[in-house]
């Protein structure tokens, strides 16, 4: 063959090397799965129509053995119950390990109750402080609105000045503190309450373990 014919030939040879190498690839790319439907039947194919789309799969190689696995989709129903029997799971867990501490812990349903007592006066100790805090800052706000009624627009005479800048920001401030702080109030008295709830809950069932009657 001459030196023409070569050059005429080599862009077949480049096409079939090309479409060889595409082939192998492919071959080397695509799957068989063998998976099982609801009613016990064993499929095959190297794709998985959609109505097995949830189906898991196996991954088998060309000599038909499983080299791997894959999961299929999840329904959202079928997620949310995963989700619930997960949740159940943690709260059986976490249930076991309070059984296990309250009953080393304590020794007597009094221990719980001492301390539940000594929990609750911390806070209402705390709570004591800042309620006369903010009596204090209520009685702060009085102040600073008599000083405010004396200038417009608190003033409603005609010749009363305008309010200065430093008494519009005193009562800003006094109105931010207020708020600041029956806000703290609010979730101080929810942590009293928490604190009461869980004590109670913890007391009972540690009668439940140790089989001891409510009083």
């Amino acid at each position: 063959m001459n030196r023409w014919s070569m050059k005429a030939l080599l862009p077949f040879v480049l096409l079939a090397l090309v479409a060889g190498g595409a082939n192998a690839q492919s071959d080397k790319q695509k799957k068989t799965y063998r998976w099982v439907d609801k009613n016990g039947q064993v499929h095959y194919g190297d794709s998985v129509p959609a109505e097995y789309a949830e189906q898991d799969r196996d991954v088998l190689n060309k000599q038909g053995l499983p080299v791997g696995r894959e999961e299929g989709t999840i329904t959202p129903e079928e997620a949310a119950a995963k989700a619930a029997e997960d949740k159940a799971a943690r709260d059986e867990q976490k249930r076991k390990l309070r059984d296990r501490v309250l009953l080393q812990t304590y020794q007597s349903t009094k221990e719980l109750e001492a301390l539940r007592d000594n929990r609750l006066d911390l806070v209402d100790a705390q709570l004591t402080i800042q309620e006369q805090s903010l009596s204090n800052l209520r009685a702060q706000r009085k102040q600073i609105e008599r000083q405010a009624s004396r200038f417009a627009p608190m003033n409603q005479d005609t010749g009363a000045p305008p309010m200065p800048d430093e008494v519009v920001a005193d009562l800003e401030r006094s109105a931010n503190d207020i708020q600041t702080q029956e806000a703290n109030l609010e979730k101080r008295r929810q942590e009293r309450e928490s604190i009461r709830l869980n004590f109670e809950a913890d007391i009972l069932r540690y009668q439940e373990l140790r089989s001891i009657k409510p009083r």
